[in-house]
């Protein structure tokens, strides 16, 4: 067991060098998927090869089709948010405005602070408005599906064919997973503002480092066919080291104080840090004291979603009737409830 302090600060280095280390298996990592697909090209059989000599462009067209994900959607995750959307707001803000500025300051001269004092925050805001919050509705989207064929890829290369979930209860996990994140990112956003601030800054440093962590490790174990209780409770259990994992990214993400960039900066990095997932050691001592940091947003989420379904059960038509089984025993609902039960 974890149970002194030299454990814990091993499990945070552990954690730490895991999560910066991963970065070294991209080029491993796509070097290996390309020599996958090679293999796959070879025809095995005899009639296989004459079907390649008979369909030479439909064969082109599918090892195209099958060109390595991992290092391709890295790249375009690398060039859509720092390349054109970071880029854009770095353009506009220190080369545009700025010459705007003294455009204005040569044709207005002494009145320039006034004329500027209204013509700046109008850019300001048509830009924001036309250009930045489209692009990062949009980068959320996108980045989303990116996140996801990296992750995919990624765990097909280290582990194999992932688990299959039953469709509802993939939704129910997925919803109830989200809503309890966007909760624990509000729980940590307020421990930033507690009265003493290094308290809070660095309590609010562990929240987005568990949080960090958790969007990580999530994509690996739901393909292994983790539920959302378990995903918690690992955290929980091995805190050390799922710290040490997503500070990092918890740094580099507070770096500026401006939510968009931030959030460039964490798609520029969460890729790579979704491959150090997969290929990550997970510790197996579990720590003396977890750290029950999810227990608040469980107990909020559980209500919410206790709530959503007892709602849902007890709204019918007016003329209709329950529909009672053979048995006589009411049905048993399955989906979402489920995992409002499980921290109960």
């Amino acid at each position: 067991m974890a149970d002194n302090f030299q454990d814990i600060l091993y499990e945070i280095v552990h954690g730490l060098q895991d999560g910066i280390l991963g970065t070294l298996k991209i080029p491993k990592l796509g070097k290996a998927e390309s020599e996958e697909v090679k293999k796959d090209q070879e025809p095995m059989t005899t009639l296989a090869r004459r079907r390649a000599e008979r369909n030479k462009d439909k064969e082109t067209v599918q090892i195209k089709e099958r060109e390595p994900k991992i290092i391709q959607r890295i790249i375009m995750c690398c060039a859509w948010n720092g390349g054109i959307f970071l880029m854009s707001i770095f353009l506009f803000n220190h080369m545009l405005l700025p010459i705007v500025q003294l455009l204005i300051a040569g044709i207005f001269g002494r009145s320039e602070n006034t004329v500027w004092g209204w013509i700046g925050p109008i850019l300001s805001w048509t830009f924001s408005a036309l250009w930045i919050l489209p692009i990062f509705v949009l980068s959320k989207v996108v980045n989303s599906l990116w996140f996801q064929d990296i992750a995919d890829a990624a765990y097909f290369q280290y582990r194999g064919k992932p688990k299959q979930f039953n469709i509802s209860s993939l939704i129910a996990d997925i919803s109830f997973s989200m809503l309890l994140q966007a909760l624990f990112l509000i729980q940590g956003t307020l421990f930033m503002f507690l009265p003493i601030p290094a308290v809070g800054q660095i309590i609010g440093h562990i929240h987005m480092a568990l949080l960090y962590s958790l969007y990580a490790f999530e994509y690996k174990w739901l393909n292994m066919g983790w539920e959302v209780h378990k995903r918690l409770s690992h955290i929980e259990s091995y805190w050390p080291y799922f710290l040490g994992f997503g500070l990092p990214m918890a740094v580099m993400t507070s770096l500026h104080p401006s939510v968009v960039i931030s959030g460039c900066i964490f798609s520029i990095l969460f890729p790579v840090f979704i491959i150090s997932a997969n290929e990550a050691s997970e510790p197996t001592r579990t720590c003396a004291f977890p750290l029950k940091v999810f227990a608040p947003v469980v107990a909020l989420s559980n209500a919410i979603f206790r709530r959503a379904t007892v709602g849902s059960t007890n709204v019918s038509p007016a003329r209709s009737k329950p529909v009672v089984p053979p048995t006589g025993k009411p049905k048993k609902h399955v989906g979402i409830s489920k995992y409002s039960q499980e921290f109960s």
